[in-house]
């Protein structure tokens, strides 16, 4: 019995998964974020774009 502990004791291979899992996820959150920021970023410039093309297309009375 004490060896199956002592061998679960040093199997580490469960810990490295878990490892890889946690830098995916980080990984994951920070592209989430970049692209959030990235497509408000650019929704606003449109808007600003878009308010100052307006009065050009606007109909002539």
């Amino acid at each position: 019995m004490s060896k199956l502990f002592a061998r679960f004791v040093k199997d580490e291979s469960g810990a490295t998964a878990i490892e890889y899992g946690l830098i995916a996820a980080l990984i994951a959150l920070a592209i989430i974020t970049g692209a959030g920021l990235l497509g408000t970023n650019v929704n606003l410039k449109l808007e600003e774009i878009a308010n100052k093309l307006k009065p050009a297309a606007a109909p002539a009375p």
